[in-house]
């Protein structure tokens, strides 16, 4: 199966790209166009990541801590879905928003809306800030008059979650100009979009961007991936392009090799925070893990029965997390790429999965359920 799944502004400093910014109401809302960007962005971000703890990690199991029916982000990481204090998981549960207390109290439900949307269809939440999540959704703009109502593009807003409110303006993603669907990369909080041979990037809380130029690209990737430290880019699944992701060095926007050794089309790409090590996931049923900058395979992970939909790297590097077709999640050794473990309580094909800032929770999604396991130290 070859599967192509799918604001507030803050100030600017004098380094980064002027905004191009137009104010405009439609149907009652206000939508920021989108957008002018500088790789510099992605690298002001890296400086907030924490230090790696490389030290010899403790024995550790996962165990079911429950389920919910939903989903989380399902085009990208949904890691972001996590509270950064760890004690919640957003969920998307048809047009509500469940706050999901991993700690043992009650959930919470959230309604976003936008003034002037109906219908409104919510691809993902994921965590800002403590209190903010950016929603990703689209709805219908109702016509006036004899106007036939009209589907919106992707729009992004941020929601506060503590009272359940707007906190901001509504952005319409690729409404200038764009193709592809936006993603979302929780380890740094930048929204990104390709258009024509470059990627915009956007910051949905402090309102900077950058545009990263890649002149040689000139078909679209449906799968691209960012490192922390703003220096690589990923791109998979390139229509028209052959199976094995390519490198560009965002320094240059040059290609400067390939990941090869995948027999299958590649479904996730994801850097370990150090930028030392990706981890990619395939749908031949493997799990490859590669050195960054010389893009050697260290090793390669076997175990699940068919498509490997999405992989991760832990937050300390110690562990990967996989989930596939097969229902089942599983945990290795980043080290030497040995299975610790096999979690099977999902009742269906996993499509993401990603740990909790603290690599305590293991969340795992599919189209309509999300399943959550927690450490177990030993």
């Amino acid at each position: 199966m070859n599967d192509k799944r799918r604001t507030m502004n803050g100030r600017r400093t004098s380094h980064f790209l002027p905004f191009s910014i137009q104010h405009f109401r439609r149907g009652g809302f206000i939508i920021i166009l989108f957008l002018c960007l500088c790789v510099s962005v992605v690298e002001t971000a890296v400086a907030q990541l924490e230090t790696i703890d490389n030290s010899t990690p403790a024995a550790v199991s996962y165990i079911g801590h429950g389920q919910i029916e939903g989903h989380l982000a399902l085009q990208y990481s949904p890691a972001g879905a996590f509270s950064p204090d760890n004690a919640s998981l957003a969920v998307v549960v048809d047009g509500k928003v469940v706050l999901m207390d991993l700690r043992g109290g009650a959930h919470r439900a959230l309604r976003p809306r936008v003034e002037g949307v109906s219908d409104l269809v919510i691809h993902s939440a994921s965590f800002l800030a403590p209190h903010q999540l950016l929603i990703l959704g689209n709805g219908v703009i109702r016509g006036k008059g004899k106007n036939p109502p009209r589907a919106t593009p992707t729009l992004a807003f941020v929601w506060d979650s503590e009272k359940d409110v707007l906190a901001g303006k509504v952005s319409a993603l690729g409404e200038s100009g764009g193709s592809g669907l936006p993603r979302f990369f929780p380890m740094i909080g930048y929204i990104a979009i390709y258009k024509e041979s470059a990627f915009d990037l956007w910051h949905p809380l402090t309102g900077k961007g950058g545009r990263i130029n890649v002149a040689s690209l000139t078909r679209q990737p449906n799968l691209y991936e960012l490192s922390p430290d703003g220096h690589w880019l990923l791109l998979a699944q390139i229509e028209g392009g052959g199976e094995d992701p390519v490198i560009v060095d965002m320094r240059t926007g040059n290609f400067v090799d390939a990941l090869r050794g995948h027999q299958g089309t590649t479904l996730s790409m994801a850097f370990s925070r150090d930028n030392q090590r990706v981890v990619t996931a395939s749908e031949d049923g493997k799990v490859r893990v590669w050195s960054a900058g010389d893009w050697k395979l260290l090793s390669t992970l076997a175990g699940h029965n068919g498509t490997v939909a999405w992989a991760e790297f832990s937050p300390d590097g110690h562990w990967i997390v996989s989930g596939g077709y097969d229902k089942t999640v599983r945990v290795w050794s980043a080290a030497d790429g040995s299975l610790m473990q096999t979690l099977t309580e999902a009742s269906g094909p996993v499509r993401t999965v990603a740990f909790s800032p603290d690599g305590e929770s293991i969340a795992a999604s599919g189209e309509e359920m999300v399943w959550i396991w927690k450490a177990s130290r030993h």
